[in-house]
């Protein structure tokens, strides 16, 4: 039947032209996975693992390098305009300490305790990556007297860098120290740099152009070799001037283990004040005016916005990192209670002498609630016809427009009846099925769906036991041939015969799905029957019936074989009710956990196994995704890839299981990976946009899927539509 046309909508004398907006279930999941991304590219820049490298050059000719600079002092000053540097040295008596590669939030702070403690200065040469990360320490030495130099950002060797590279590391570096302490220095040490007389023909080319920018290169003529770790007395040797004379010693305050720089200063600098020395700035040494100068305006303000961004970056991968752990623990937990549970169940049901306490055989009503099923209705209803337990089928129609009612009616099929209403939703439509019930076990399935003929036999069997209030059946996807399908299937049976087995033997079944469930009609009765207050009516009673007493299992072998969405746009309708629906059920059901009695049990082991497994953990699951593309961008590679398909194997263990229990060829698994990949982020944004709508107060109508009806029971007659007829997977 063909759809009403909208008048307003295709008449082409009113035709006008609608901006069209970015739907918000597009627009905010978008803008999170941009921000996200930023944050971790930030992240990525200034630890060093973007836009770093780690070439150094080896020594080349020293024919281009004034001799007034290899036999000068370790500060040179190329900022003439004629190119011309000069070199200067440090007075008689007097030490300039200088420390490379920090600041280190573990031993930055301790050197600079030793030096306040002997009322020392010094020149601290700091990396942008790490004063961005630790800008209080910046902001210390500045309040205590020291003076700051730029060592780039990402410490390369400039002898390799281009001019637009090396002004882009001074530029962020001084970005930092605006930031951090407002402040810009004229002071810049090269990274792997060494005495004025190993610069050669590499490195001179670089000095000349750093002293074009306005700075003063200090290199040092004393080298503590701390970095070797030679010991407390080698050092305190090496870091001794010769003769009385001045010095810029070399010392490291971060890129390892730097205790034994941290001991060698606190017997240096007494030792040293003893024998006359001045610890004192560079400028200060020099007669020189101070080396900062104040930041103020737009440039301290953009200083301060990056060291916002970078100190956010850091927390947010802190949180993805715990997020990270504990989605990695819940799945683990998950996949191992899975297993076990599974394992068990299976064993314990398909014992010979397993019984629910005799056969049911009493006669069962089956309700189909249908709106616009006319594709589908005649498949549904003569595959109940064919089964082997006596029932009788009751068709709601919910206000159909396309002829499914006559449909059914036109069948003339004994003990199989059609009760007209208006259209008033699913739920409405179950009551009044259970209204026209005439027996007290009520079989619900929905009208896409066919059953086998032990189908409904299989799944009252359980009723034998008085104890049980509902059973859920064993849905299965008929249309798997597409690959949309196909990962559906997938989950479908992991779902069915992990998950439901899991949750039957802890007591706490969170769903009855509406493909294919079975209810003593006393418990909905007593529980008032199929509740309208929320999109996911199936999980609400299945949760009333907890907290009612009954218990609800599940039978592995009641299978029903149901339409599953064929686009990603009926797929995203679909699973947003269903997400949205148990985070209706969950917090409509939530006093449970404090409540007592049977109640309380479901509230304090069923929904926290629901909330954890159906709403958090699959929220998480894209970390696992996101770093592993930011493990394969940034590294460590191998480890990485080793981690995710770590967890890919367990998920493959887990499936092969789960199909080898529903005797399903393995051949589907082929697409394990790329379901992992593709279906994870798309439940991901459900769940996302679930989650806004749930905090916004949103509210969804029940939403009606377009329906092929090519789905049968296996050995059904049901005509299948030609291949060319379907549509394809958007």
């Amino acid at each position: 039947m063909t759809p009403p046309v909208s008048r307003g909508r295709h008449n082409r004398k009113k035709k006008r032209t609608v901006r069209r907006r970015l739907p918000m279930r597009y627009l905010l999941p978008s803008v999170l996975l941009v921000a996200l991304l930023a944050m971790l590219m930030l992240r990525g820049y200034v630890h060093s693992e973007i836009l770093a490298d780690h070439r150094v050059q080896a020594p080349a000719p020293t024919d281009q390098v004034p001799d007034s600079v290899l036999e000068g002092g370790p500060v040179i000053d190329a900022r003439t305009a004629g190119g011309n540097a000069r070199t200067l040295r440090i007075p008689d008596r007097k030490i300039v300490l200088t420390f490379d590669d920090g600041p280190d939030p573990v031993w930055t702070p301790r050197v600079l305790d030793e030096l306040r403690k002997n009322h020392a200065h010094g020149v601290f040469f700091v990396t942008g990556t790490m004063a961005s990360r630790h800008p209080e320490l910046v902001r210390r030495m500045v309040d205590e007297g020291h003076e700051i130099g730029l060592h780039t950002f990402n410490h390369p060797d400039l002898s390799f860098q281009s001019t637009s590279r090396i002004d882009w590391e001074l530029s962020q570096n001084q970005l930092v120290l605006a930031g951090a302490a407002g402040i810009r220095t004229s002071l810049f040490r090269p990274p792997y740099s060494s005495f004025s007389d190993a610069m050669d023909d590499k490195s001179w080319p670089v000095t000349r152009y750093i002293g074009s920018r306005g700075y003063l290169t200090v290199v040092n003529n004393t080298d503590s070799e701390d970095w070797k770790r030679p010991g407390v007395p080698a050092i305190i040797e090496r870091a001794t001037p010769k003769d009385g004379r001045g010095a810029i010693v070399l010392m490291h305050d971060s890129g390892g283990d730097r205790s034994q720089t941290v001991a060698a200063l606190g017997e240096f600098l007494p030792r040293m004040q003893r024998q006359g020395y001045e610890f004192t700035n560079l400028t200060s040494a020099l007669g020189a005016p101070s080396a900062h100068t104040p930041v103020t305006g737009f440039a301290l303000w953009k200083g301060k916005a990056f060291i916002g961004a970078v100190e956010i970056s850091e927390h947010v991968t802190g949180v993805l990192v715990v997020g990270l752990a504990a989605i990695g623990v819940l799945v683990m937990v998950r996949f191992g209670l899975m297993l076990l549970l599974s394992f068990l169940h299976a064993r314990k049901v398909r014992r010979k002498d397993f019984s629910w306490g005799g056969q049911f055989t009493r006669p069962v009503s089956v309700l189909v609630p249908a709106y616009n099923e006319r594709e589908c209705i005649e498949a549904t209803v003569r595959s109940l016809v064919a089964s082997d337990h006596p029932i009788e089928v009751v068709v709601i129609d919910d206000g159909s427009t396309d002829g499914t009612a006559d449909l059914v009616e036109a069948m003339w099929i004994p003990n199989v009846r059609v009760v007209r209403q208006r259209n008033a939703g699913k739920p409405a439509a179950l009551n009044n099925g259970i209204a026209n019930a005439r027996h007290d076990i009520v079989v619900m399935m929905d009208g896409d769906t066919v059953f086998e003929p032990s189908t409904v036999r299989e799944l009252v069997q359980p009723f034998a036991d008085p104890r049980v209030g509902a059973v859920a059946g064993n849905a299965k996807v008929g249309n798997r041939d597409s690959l949309i399908g196909a990962w559906q299937h997938i989950e479908y049976v992991m779902g069915f015969n992990l998950d439901r087995r899991m949750y039957d033997l802890l007591g706490c079944m969170p769903t009855i799905p509406g493909a294919v469930g079975a209810f003593r009609r006393d418990a909905l009765d007593r529980i008032g029957g199929m509740s309208e207050d929320t999109l996911a009516e199936d999980t609400d009673v299945t949760m009333a019936l907890h907290r009612d007493g009954w218990r609800v299992v599940y039978a592995e072998n009641a299978r029903a074989w149901t339409e599953a969405p064929e686009s990603v746009q009926q797929l995203w309708s679909q699973r947003y009710r269903w997400s949205y629906g148990t985070m209706q059920a969950i917090w409509k059901h939530r006093r449970a956990v404090v409540e007592r009695g049977p109640s309380g049990r479901f509230g304090r082991v069923g929904l926290p196994f629901v909330s954890l497994f159906m709403v958090v953990a699959p929220l998480l699951a894209p970390l696992i995704d996101v770093f592993l593309l930011y493990g394969l961008v940034f590294g460590p590679t191998g480890k990485t890839v080793a981690a995710w398909f770590g967890v890919l194997l367990v998920q493959a263990v887990c499936a092969a299981y789960a199909f080898r229990l529903d005797r399903e060829r393995m051949t589907h698994l082929i697409s394990l990976p790329l379901q992992q990949i593709l279906y994870r982020q798309l439940m991901y944004v459900v769940l996302l946009q679930s989650w806004i709508t749930a905090l916004t107060g949103g509210r969804l109508r029940w939403q009606k899927l377009r329906r092929t009806g090519v789905v049968e029971a296996p050995g059904g007659t049901t005509n299948r539509r030609k291949e060319t007829e379907r549509r394809p997977v958007a």
